[in-house]
């Protein structure tokens, strides 16, 4: 029996931060902004709202889509880098906030990639039988660790979370394979020093490459062909690269996610923010095999082919 997203949930927080609004504050314009990134606004979480704040919300919405109750979930997992303060974990947090009194929790801190470990981790504990729901949730409070002096990073960022529940799922469906990695040499490109730092020209040149390769792994690790897939969700970082990935599996536009233009990069909550859109506007649909691919600080990556459905 294979494990398989059976609930999504999503929050964002309300205040929009524009390209107009980054114009009054620094040296930038719209149209480079739109022209390098493909980002026109992203959302900013104020001071009253934090990741444990939108990690619940979004966790809420899942657990109800999942049709199931908070203490049937045996593990949560949280993918952030930017938690509400070293411990306790978010996960914990939410966990008590949830009435999750039954689960285990931790977070997994591998950046923008760390969406794409937490529903690895939580397949092995589905499909092992040590747990029949584990919760995984992507959340990023980014415009906290954000250099609001820095305009080649300032204009990225944006705030919000994701989550699924990840249960067992009819025969064919769910994760069918899966690629993670990292290369620890990278780490230097793309870090925290108080604020978040990044080298954007080597970023760039290593996920052009490997967002398309981690792609292609996964569908011929599934015993399938690029014709085979109906959609694809990349991490939402820029626009370019999106478009890499795309090209490289010979995918018409329509057939990949594109929300970065409303929400800008949220790291770990990226891909799980855009499946939710996605399905919601009926782009992913019952059956369908799609790619979920990432990369982020670490350097990380990871990707997956799932067959939609429960």
């Amino acid at each position: 029996m294979n494990a398989g997203l059976i609930g999504i949930g999503k929050y964002v927080p309300p205040h929009i931060l524009t390209n107009a609004d980054l114009e009054k504050r620094m040296d930038t314009s719209d149209e480079w902004i739109r022209t390098m990134t493909g980002i026109q606004e992203r959302r900013i979480a104020d001071d009253s709202i934090d990741s444990s704040h939108m990690a619940y919300n979004a966790a809420a919405d899942a657990i109800k889509d999942a049709g199931i109750k908070p203490e049937e979930i045996g593990l949560i997992l949280v993918a952030t880098v930017t938690p509400d303060q070293p411990f306790p974990s978010v996960s914990a947090m939410i966990q008590d906030q949830l009435g999750a009194k039954n689960a285990a929790a931790m977070d997994i801190s591998a950046a923008c990639s760390g969406y794409m470990y937490g529903i690895v981790t939580a397949k092995q504990f589905v499909e092992s039988g040590t747990y029949d729901y584990v919760l995984v949730v992507g959340v990023e409070k980014l415009s906290k660790i954000t250099d609001w002096e820095d305009r080649n990073t300032a204009v990225l960022f944006g705030d919000g979370a994701g989550a699924a529940v990840i249960g067992k799922v009819s025969e064919g469906r769910g994760v069918l394979s899966f690629e993670l990695g990292a290369d620890g040499s990278g780490g230097k490109y793309l870090y925290q020093d108080e604020k978040l730092i990044m080298n954007g020209r080597e970023v760039f040149k290593f996920a052009v490459r490997q967002m398309g390769q981690s792609a292609i792994n996964v569908i011929e690790k599934a015993g399938l062909t690029k014709e085979d897939v109906d959609f694809l969700i990349p991490h939402q970082a820029n626009i370019r690269i999106m478009e890499s990935a795309r090209q490289r599996l010979d995918l018409p536009v329509e057939k990949m996610s594109k929300t970065v233009h409303k929400y800008g990069n949220t790291s770990s909550a990226s891909i799980p923010i855009s499946l939710f859109d996605d399905v919601a506007e009926g782009k992913v649909k019952d059956d369908d095999v799609i790619v979920l691919v990432g990369f982020g600080g670490g350097l990380t990556w990871g990707a997956l082919c799932i067959k939609w459905g429960r």
